[in-house]
Parts: structure tokens; C-alpha cells; sequence
């Protein structure tokens, strides 16, 4: 199918109104980033609110079907937002490609560690003694491209010693307790507050030939771990810190990511009642967090 991109900017408190207008209107689909990237005005985002402020002016790159009227729809989805019409579009039809190859073709396999790898379906797994997992790009959260996740996957390999029950709480995409599972656990649960996430984590696991519990963070856990591990964002890991603590046995470890350098003492300090912790691991500013719950505190 022929397609035709719309690229313009706008202040960044309409964006979200005309997004759903074009949506509405018959856009294929509308992705944002910060007009100022590339600039020293720049203002990265984490996805946690409160961390950094909003960007002020916002670039939106609209996909359409190649027989759209793009300044009709643009003018439409405006009336429609109540937002004035941006005073530059750019309008580029875009050649028929083979999409699904071409997106394919952006994730290699991904090497965590000297025997641990996250591969996507359409590539061959490398031959034992390497641990594969069969993991491809989706809805939920964890692929092992991101630096938090391959720091909680290089833990669990350097920790995990066989027949350890294993607590991944925000599992996304379950890769760390399908992880934990082939690298010699006993048992494993993922926990996430997305059902979406869940059903992707069940997927995964059963695309691995594992067996992992997933379930919906409403849903009561009675589970006692010797590991827990959360990779989420610091703001709900200081929430969390009673719970998480409560689901570790005593003596058994905790490994926490999703932390930036600066928010590394402020979530241990949330956590140092229960566990005492390890220099941690870091990565491009992130933080893996890891301790050693203590004997008797509750």
C-alpha cells in the first residue's frame, strides 16, 4: 500500500487533542518527539511524571494512505481540535516497501552476556552452551535492548545458582522471569499491571518452553521468593518497597532497576530497612540497584 507522511510542528498542550482528531479522521498512525531534539534545547523524557518538565513545542509525523488528502485532513482534525492550523506542513509520499522485512531487519539478536542472548523469532539461535531466549519486539515493556533490562538479566546469570524461586514484579514482557527459568530456577512469577503485559508474558513463556506464572497486580500473590527482581521506574519503587520487601525470604536477594544515577540514594534509602546493599551495577545512567534481605525484619 502506498503511504504519505505529514510532518508539522505545534505547542505541546495541543498535541494530544489533535492526535486524537487525526486518528479519528483516518490517520494510520501519529508519533511524537520534542521539536528541539538535536539542540541544546532538548529536554529528555523518562516517562515518569515529575521527573523532567514537558517539551514546549512538540513535532508530530503523521502516516497516511497514499490517496489521503493530507492539508484537507490536517485542516479537518484542526477544526476538530480547536487548534490553529500549522503555519508549515511537509508532505512526503513515501515508495511501497516491505514493512514487516524492513522492521524485522532493525533487531539482531542481542548478546547480554558471554553465554546469554535475547533473540527474535526470525533469526537462528546460537548453539548451546548458550542460553537463547526467543523474545520479539511487542507491546510490553522488555526486550533486552534497553540498559536497564540487560542489567537485571546480567544479575540474574551472575546470581542464580539452580532451584531458586524467582518474583519478577512489572514483568512486561515476562523476559526476566522466562530468563530466570532457564538459567536453573525452580519457579518463577511475573506480576504487571498491564493485562496486556501479561498476556504478552504468557505468550513468551510458552514460545520458550518454560513454565511461569503470570498474573494481574490486583490480583492477590501469596509467594514467598528467595529473589526478587523490579524493573520499573524509581517513583513506583519507593511506592513498592514494603510489598517487594515483603515478598523476599529471609536472607534471599533484591535487584531493582529503572533508576537513574541520581535517584540511585534516595530508592535505597527507601529499602535499606529490609536489605543491605551491593555497590551497585550502572549502564548509561542507569542503576541496578542489588542487596541481601535481612534476617528477622518485617
Amino acid at each position: 500500500m502506498a503511504l504519505a507522511s505529514l510532518v508539522f510542528e505545534l505547542d505541546t498542550g495541543h498535541a494530544g487533542r489533535l492526535t486524537d482528531a487525526l486518528l479519528e479522521l483516518g490517520a494510520l498512525s501519529v508519533a511524537a518527539e520534542d521539536a528541539a531534539a538535536g539542540t541544546a534545547q532538548e529536554q529528555p523524557l523518562f516517562d515518569e511524571p515529575g521527573e523532567v518538565a514537558a517539551w514546549q513545542r512538540v513535532k508530530l509525523c503523521v502516516l497516511l494512505a497514499g490517496d489521503a488528502d493530507p492539508r484537507g485532513l490536517i485542516e479537518r482534525a484542526c477544526a476538530r481540535a480547536g487548534v490553529k492550523v500549522p503555519d508549515r506542513l511537509e508532505v512526503e509520499a513515501l515508495a511501497e516497501r516491505d514493512w514487516v522485512r524492513e522492521t524485522q531487519a532493525q533487531f539482531d539478536p542481542i548478546r547480554i552476556s558471554g553465554r546469554l542472548w535475547v533473540v527474535p523469532s526470525w533469526h537462528t539461535p546460537p548453539p548451546p552452551p548458550a542460553v537463547a531466549l526467543s523474545l520479539d519486539p511487542g507491546v510490553a515493556f522488555g526486550t533486552g535492548s534497553h540498559p536497564t533490562t540487560r542489567l537485571c538479566l546480567q544479575w540474574l546469570e551472575q546470581h542464580l545458582r539452580g532451584g531458586e524461586t524467582v518474583l519478577d514484579y512489572g514483568c512486561g514482557s515476562g523476559i526476566l522471569a522466562i530468563a530466570a527459568m532457564k538459567l536453573g530456577a525452580a519457579r518463577a512469577a511475573g506480576v504487571d499491571i498491564d493485562p496486556a503485559a501479561v498476556r504478552a508474558a504468557k505468550e513468551n513463556a510458552a514460545r520458550n518452553r518454560v513454565a511461569c506464572e503470570f498474573s494481574d497486580s490486583r490480583s492477590t500473590l501469596a509467594y514467598e521468593a528467595d529473589i526478587v527482581v523490579a524493573n520499573i521506574l524509581a517513583n513506583p519503587l519507593k511506592l513498592l518497597a514494603p510489598l517487594l520487601a515483603g515478598y523476599g525470604r529471609s536472607g534471599g536477594r533484591i535487584a531493582l532497576s529503572g533508576i537513574l544515577d541520581r535517584q540511585q540514594q534516595e530508592v535505597e534509602g527507601c529499602y535499606a530497612r529490609w536489605f543491605e546493599f551491593e555497590a551497585p551495577a550502572r549502564a548509561e545512567g542507569w542503576v541496578c540497584l542489588s542487596g541481601k534481605r535481612r534476617s528477622g525484619r518485617r
